[in-house]
């Protein structure tokens, strides 16, 4: 145990250093072609952000920069983020209402994007993504107006809610994790104008809003429901992602991009035809992948 603490404390300071050459990298140009890039982050993150929002912008070939920042951002970053991202909108995590839903948990996240989608094609992705090449389908998605959703696992798929309870393993312990916790009661729920919801076990760190006046209601409706179900509980950590599926599941046609190319990583070796990989944290450091991840996209971002 103390071994591998010191080999994710050896790595993590590698990768800062590595991290440090996306400065140096040309700047994005920014297009107001109907399409968000989102994302939510704080002074800690900024340089990998920026490796996963350059690579991303380059691979894609669409859309502006919008943020919301954690309340961490300083003086300093701002000037960097406005020099490499063309001046993107940064809003305080402070304004943002999230009337009925819990507050944290990137849940001011999600609400926002609620928001933005009335108007453009919004996509989330965490500052621990590294796009590696071209991205059709997500370029197909957008040109259809059909959201996306980044697999939590390669067996994640489209299903009526009511059913999604029965494909579950129990689990076992005191304290049962908050998403499973609400998973295992979806056929509970009622959504409003919906007459057969849909779920899919996916995840927020990458996932695609297409245009709609649908707003927040949706979120909240079933926000409000699992909050009656488990109380206190529904401000945890997690919350937040289910809510993501919920909305994207039952946008109308939506699409979970193939796993092959647009996966997890967890410290398995990554597929030949991969194109976008988000780096979960408990794994990030799992071998050099993220270190060569983001070493490599810093030189085709400086060669671009």
């Amino acid at each position: 145990m103390l071994l591998d603490h010191l080999n994710w404390r050896v790595k993590t300071r590698w990768h800062a250093r590595v991290v440090r050459g996306v400065i140096d990298t040309p700047p994005m140009i920014p297009r107001d072609d109907g399409v968000i890039l989102f994302s939510m982050i704080g002074t800690q993150v900024v340089l990998p952000y920026l490796v996963a929002v350059k690579s991303f912008a380059v691979a894609l070939g669409r859309g502006r920069v919008v943020i919301v920042d954690d309340g961490t951002l300083t003086d300093a970053d701002r000037a960097l983020l406005a020099h490499h991202l063309g001046q993107p909108r940064i809003i305080p995590i402070a304004s943002v209402d999230t009337g009925p839903c819990p507050r944290g948990g990137t849940w001011e996240r999600l609400l926002t994007i609620l928001d933005l989608r009335r108007d453009d094609y919004v996509i989330q992705l965490d500052s621990d993504t590294v796009t590696f090449g071209d991205v059709p389908e997500v370029a197909a998605a957008i040109d259809a107006g059909r959201s996306f959703m980044l697999r939590g696992e390669e067996s994640a798929t489209l299903m009526p809610m009511s059913d999604f309870p029965a494909t579950l393993a129990p689990e076992v312990g005191p304290r049962v994790h908050i998403q499973h916790a609400i998973e295992m009661r979806m056929d509970a729920i009622a959504l409003p104008g919906v007459a057969r919801p849909l779920y899919a076990r996916g995840c927020s760190g990458f996932a695609g809003f297409a245009p709609s006046r649908g707003g927040r209601a949706l979120a909240e409706a079933f926000s409000l429901q699992a909050q009656a179900m488990l109380g206190p509980r529904w401000a945890e950590w997690g919350t937040e992602q289910v809510t993501s599926n919920v909305v994207i599941a039952n946008s109308g046609d939506p699409l979970l991009l193939p796993y092959g190319r647009y996966l997890n990583f967890w410290g398995e070796a990554l597929p030949a035809d991969r194109r976008f990989v988000h780096f979960v944290g408990t794994c990030r450091f799992d071998g050099r992948v993220y270190l060569d991840a983001t070493n490599n996209a810093i030189r085709a971002l400086s060669a671009a």
